[in-house]
């Protein structure tokens, strides 16, 4: 009989882990969705484009005109 019981204890205690483990694995979810959505290519964002890529190297200056015009001829831009 006491055998019975202490693995009765034994299993509510592993469910009462089960579902603290679910709802913690479901709330790391939700926020790992909703840091998704804030990230270029996320939901709701556009893909960056080959030229969009191109601009923003000109202008932080990592090439030089004659490079970027070059650069946005060989894209058909």
């Amino acid at each position: 009989m006491w055998w019975g019981g202490h693995w009765g204890w034994m299993s509510g205690g592993f469910m009462i882990l089960f579902w603290i483990a679910a709802i913690i694995a479901f709330v790391f979810f939700i926020r790992w969705l909703i840091q998704q959505g804030g990230r270029p290519g996320g939901a709701g964002h556009q893909q960056e484009t080959a030229l969009d890529i191109l601009k923003n190297r000109y202008a932080r200056g990592e090439i030089d005109k004659n490079e970027f015009d070059q650069k946005k001829k060989d894209l058909g831009g």
